[in-house]
């Protein structure tokens, strides 16, 4: 059996058996290994009392899905041998609910072949959530095409919906919510269409007074600023789209996947489920979960960064994770590296030059419990300035490419056998983003946390640092 051993948890155990929640961190199960369930739809399931996290299972030999991974309380989700899910087609952003009229589990999701020329969505059956699944088929909803697939049931009256966008091509542009009937086995009529905002990976929540939509905008893995909509009903009319996140921080790198809704004896919590995707290697790529803040009466959401917070899914109570700030002006560089002001900037002053492992930043007098816990590396990466056409450049320039990331060498208290790799992904220039990775420092202020660059395929370069954050362990018995 797979329990996740940080995640699902949180969702599925009494307070005292919760744990943190840190976006962007490397996630593994009981087993050790890293959680591999992209494109998520998360199910709460009341006949096991459990939370289902369903999603893509991306490997280097097949990087665009190789099947369907859940989490909980089973390893895989079989689906039965078709050719629409072979090695050599794809399937994408899995979406399972129950219905009650059948008493069994459907999944959708949207299917295609690697030319992506299919567009169809695929569907399976299944007895129990955990699977196996039953392959039915493989359809164009409605007669029309299907690109990102999302899945939406309103917790009021039970109904589902599909949610997808109908392609690329200029005829192509749209986003559909489609009504489900009543046993979840074909789509019954499109409620809403989003006309040619050229948008995909839809995802909709439900508060009492509104229905609100995410999307983001079409560009590939590269991360964009995702923007949400809002309306009192699911037939519309729909607001005008707003920007969901931070502008510029491009939805702290991360993509529109799932809201997750959890209510609680205190408080309903809604959960922005993304992914942080890494073209370089997909199958790596990062889950981005974080709190979202609805104000009703303003008609506005918003979706604001937290490295670590605790989340009560009995009571629907979250609560950020208070650390211990170290800034760039008091670390000491060696080599290349040199501090530079930066208006922006913690204390005004960035660490760049981060060059190798003979330029590096270490941060001193850093207080430690002796247990793993928590670090979070706030840096900017302004590999969006580009290099025009000399590989490794950025769309921001004439005959640009995306360089997606650098990567940084991690060690603590100058043990070299022991080096961490730390993924920083590219920022707007001016905007500084974290990444976190769990260290072990000794008990006392006498750590070190050493800062140098690693080989990205393109160079050694590290970030600009502007500082970093420590986060006590969790509470014994947590």
């Amino acid at each position: 059996m797979r329990v996740l051993y940080a995640i699902l948890a949180t969702l599925l155990a009494a307070p005292a058996n919760s744990k943190y929640i840190v976006p962007g961190g490397r996630w593994h199960d009981t087993n050790g290994t890293l959680i591999n369930a992209h494109g998520a739809g998360i199910t709460f399931d009341q006949k096991t009392g459990r939370f289902w996290w369903f999603g893509e299972y991306k490997t280097q030999a097949q990087p665009e899905g190789g099947g369907v991974s859940v989490y909980s309380s089973e390893d895989l989700c079989p689906i039965d041998s078709h050719p629409y899910i072979s090695p050599d087609n794809i399937i994408q952003r899995p979406k399972v609910a129950y219905s009650p009229e059948t008493d069994d589990y459907h999944m959708w999701w949207h299917a295609d072949n690697s030319t992506y020329g299919l567009l169809l969505q695929g569907h399976a059956v299944s007895s129990t959530i955990g699977g196996p699944y039953t392959f039915v088929d493989a359809t164009a909803p409605l007669g029309n095409w299907s690109q990102d697939f999302g899945m939406f049931t309103d917790y009021k009256d039970g109904r589902s919906y599909a949610l997808y966008s109908n392609g690329d091509s200029v005829n192509g542009r749209d986003v559909y919510i489609s009504s489900m009937n009543d046993n979840l086995t074909a789509l019954e009529k499109a409620v809403y269409r989003f006309p040619k905002f050229d948008l995909e990976a839809p995802s909709i929540m439900q508060t009492e007074k509104s229905y609100w939509a995410l999307m983001s905008h079409k560009t590939g893995y590269r991360p964009n600023n995702v923007v949400a909509f809002r309306a009192d009903s699911l037939s519309g009319p729909w607001s005008q789209p707003f920007i969901a996140a931070p502008l510029n921080t491009r939805t702290f790198n991360s993509q529109s996947g799932f809201v997750l809704r959890i209510p609680g004896s205190k408080k309903t919590t809604y959960l922005y489920i993304g992914d942080q995707w890494d073209s370089n290697t997909i199958w790596e790529s990062r889950y981005i979960w974080l709190p979202i803040t609805i104000d009703e009466k303003e008609e506005n959401l918003e979706l604001a960064w937290h490295d670590v917070y605790d989340l009560d899914s009995k009571t629907g109570e979250w609560t950020p994770i208070k650390g211990t700030t170290y800034t760039a002006q008091n670390a000491k560089t060696s080599g290349d590296a040199y501090k530079q002001e930066a208006n922006f900037a913690t204390d005004g002053v960035i660490i760049t030059g981060v060059y190798g492992n003979d330029s590096t930043v270490t941060f001193e007098g850093i207080e430690g419990s002796g247990e793993p816990q928590w670090v979070s590396f706030y840096y900017q990466n302004t590999d969006d300035m580009g290099f025009g056409d000399q590989p490794g450049g950025t769309p921001d320039r004439i005959g640009g490419s995306w360089r997606l990331r650098r990567i940084s060498s991690v060690v603590v208290n100058g043990d070299t056998s022991n080096v961490q790799t730390l993924y920083q992904r590219d920022t707007h220039k001016g905007i500084i983003l974290s990444t976190p990775l769990q260290l072990t420092l000794k008990k006392g202020k006498a750590n070190t946390i050493t800062v140098g660059g690693l080989y990205n395929g393109f160079d050694f370069k590290g970030a600009d640092l502007d500082r970093i954050i420590i986060y006590p362990p969790e509470a014994k018995g947590k």
